[in-house]
């Protein structure tokens, strides 16, 4: 896992990780510190390392502060849920809607693109919302960095490694007890 130098990861989803090779690398070149490790080891014919768990960069890389306009950023942005019907689904079945159609002047913009599952998609066509009744749950709008963390952190991933916990959470609110 690749921590920022203020020692918080440089994004929660996708969380960021690097391969162990690319990790390996900027140890050599001295751009990380190690902070875990795990207890692999690889060998060169002149040294020995235990592949890292978790680093963090010794220069501070400001975040964006427009997010990109991905498909995956929509989804993310949506809570991986159509738009439509209200129901969660995996990217792989998801896909994303222009509120307008683009066969009626909309654009592909944060403003005009929700996501939606195939079912929704095929069934709203090229109509406008009001015509065909499938009004989006939540209207479209640009979301920030933030925002984008933040809905990031509700769909943690498949696997976490325990070194990696103490990174994750460590900003969050805690319930009091």
């Amino acid at each position: 896992m690749v921590l920022n130098a203020d020692f918080r990861p440089l994004s929660y989803f996708p969380l960021s990780l690097w391969s162990w090779q690319d990790t390996v690398k900027a140890v050599f070149l001295d751009r990380v510190n190690i902070i875990s490790v795990y207890d692999r080891v690889v060998r060169s014919p002149t040294a020995e390392i235990r592949i890292p768990s978790v680093i963090s960069l010794k220069e501070y890389i400001p975040a964006t502060r427009r997010p990109a306009f991905t498909r995956f950023n929509v989804f993310l942005r949506d809570h991986f849920c159509c738009q439509y019907c209200g129901e969660p689904f995996p990217t792989q079945e998801l896909t994303f809607d222009h509120v307008i159609p683009r066969s009626r002047g909309g654009r592909t913009t944060w403003d005009n693109v929700v996501t939606s599952c195939s079912a929704c998609n095929l069934a709203k066509g090229n109509r406008l919302p009001h015509v065909c009744g499938m009004i989006p749950l939540s209207p479209p709008f640009q979301p920030t960095v933030f925002q984008l963390q933040e809905n990031g952190r509700a769909f943690p991933p498949n696997f976490l490694h325990e070194s990696w916990r103490d990174f994750l959470y460590w900003d969050t609110e805690l319930d009091p007890f």
